[in-house]
């Protein structure tokens, strides 16, 4: 018994059950799905990356290539359109992200090195293995065509470098037998950009991981007066991570005549308008993913009934009028007019002239306490109610339990990676990658919480660090002086 559990083979089995489980039993839809689709459809049957704007095929660049592309050659290689290439695609991400857990056990292991030389390499794998691969919120997402299984693998490989990177710059020079001094340390950095200019072919925002590399490295390589070391290590991560982009940003100034690496944050087709004065208005109350669906994501397709907006939208009942007459409009054309998005706007600068820690801190503060503490339920069928608690037992008791379930495991791995952290802080290479670690993840957070919509799956980028310092307090052993 005790070799099967030391085995990777076990924790892959189960892992494997776990997301096949998620994308057969319980496939899901999102919003982004239909465009994601068109997109890898057009560019592999018309060798476009473009959409149907009017009844014409127009290049565009709504998204970056990395997810089209992929379901491109899954369609590609199974033949298979509609319903029947959908469920290849979401195979496909199982073993994604079974090889995602491979990373996380690695990267648990290479953080492990941070305290001895001597500690059980397996053991801290296995360790990360497990609880990667029994990790119900990353598993989850296999079951969507959404781009989260992707940017999990790129963001753990990056991060697996970078920590030989910080290893190298304080001067540990060695994890075990692998010296990261000389040019091991050049590879390290120059793959660990690459690994973030792939991310960014997925999605937009992963250069956040380099740019919180590049300010914990500035720390480090300043306090040793090694000003030119870091300007090098800078260079070779931008521009490693600069040349994944190059095709894509050579199209777009080829087709599109514009400079554009990456797309921009609310664009959707060619010529939409942007409600930017709705969206800042939402900034001024919307704080939970419900609300995303009873308003958000209604927005220019469907009605938006005044008792779904929450009462802390509105400060004055006149405000509350305001709103109402606009609805009214809007409810019988369902498109959103500029005249109605400066009406919109009006009230968001009112409101954040009146209230500014409340648009400023307040409502961001609420955003990433639910990014982070919800129980991660968006893609499964249970509503996620939980009181009354005797009302909602019974009426649903499955439902409230499987909430509360997941609540308190999201909890659980969140209070195992605080525990490893706690246990990191002992080594000086140790505590750079902590402070990495932890600047990323606030920067991460306060980056989500301007978004239009504070949905919980853009922290699982996150989840790679989180249980590879969730994996640590399973391994006992002495403190390195690395």
């Amino acid at each position: 018994m005790k070799r099967v559990f030391s085995s990777p083979i076990l924790p892959l089995v189960l892992g494997a059950a776990l997301r096949l489980l998620f994308a057969l039993r319980f496939p899901a839809e999102s919003g982004d799905t239909v465009l994601y689709d068109e997109l890898a459809t057009n560019w592999l049957k018309h060798a476009q990356y473009a959409m149907d704007v009017g009844g014409q095929l127009t290049p565009v660049y709504v998204r970056m290539p990395g997810y089209p592309a992929f379901l491109a050659v899954v369609y590609a290689i199974t033949g298979h359109t509609g319903a029947a290439a959908h469920r290849a695609v979401l195979v496909s991400q199982v073993f994604v992200e079974l090889f995602n857990c491979l990373l996380i056990g690695a990267l648990a292991a290479i953080l492990a090195l941070l305290f001895t030389e001597t500690v059980n390499l397996r053991r801290a794998f296995l360790a990360g293995l497990w609880l990667a691969a029994l990790c119900p919120f990353t598993a989850n997402y296999v079951s969507v065509i959404l781009t989260e299984v992707w940017a999990v693998l790129f963001t753990a490989l990056a991060m697996f470098f970078l920590v030989a990177v910080f290893v190298g710059a304080t001067g540990a020079s060695s994890l075990g037998r692998w010296s990261v001094a000389g040019r091991n340390y050049w590879w390290a950095a120059a793959f660990s950009g690459f690994s973030v200019g792939l991310g960014t072919l997925f999605r937009p925002e992963t250069p956040l991981l380099l740019a919180t590399a590049f300010l914990a490295l500035a720390v480090i390589f300043l306090r040793r007066a090694e000003f030119r070391r870091f300007l090098l290590t800078g260079a070779l991560m931008a521009v490693a991570a600069a040349l994944p982009l190059l095709p894509w940003t050579i199209r777009n100034a080829m087709t599109l005549h514009e400079f554009q690496p990456l797309t921009s944050q609310n664009v959707d087709s060619p010529g939409e308008f942007v409600p930017n004065g709705f969206m800042n208005w939402e900034r001024t109350w919307l704080y939970r993913v419900r609300d995303c669906y009873l308003v958000s994501w209604k927005l220019n397709g469907e009605e938006i009934p005044l008792h779904d907006i929450p009462d802390m939208a509105f400060d004055t009942p006149e405000e509350r009028d305001r709103v109402a007459a606009i609805l009214d409009t809007y409810n019988n054309e369902l498109t959103l007019t500029p005249e109605e998005d400066a009406v919109f706007a009006q009230l968001a600068s009112e409101r954040t002239a009146r209230h500014p820690l409340r648009t400023y801190l307040w409502i961001p503060l609420r955003r990433a306490v639910r990014i982070w503490f919800t129980p991660r339920i968006e893609l499964l069928p249970v509503a996620g109610h939980v009181f009354p608690l005797r009302a909602t037992h019974q009426f649903d008791p499955v439902d409230q339990r499987v909430t509360i379930l997941l609540f308190f495991l999201n909890i659980l791995y969140l209070a195992l990676a605080l525990w490893g952290a706690l246990r990191l802080r002992l080594s000086p290479a140790g505590r750079a990658v902590l402070a990495f670690f932890f600047l990323y993840i606030l920067v991460r957070t306060a980056f989500l919480t301007t978004l239009e919509t504070p949905e919980p799956r853009y922290v699982l980028v996150c989840f790679p660090a989180l249980i590879a310092l969730a994996a640590q307090p399973f391994l006992p052993r002495t403190p390195s002086a690395t």
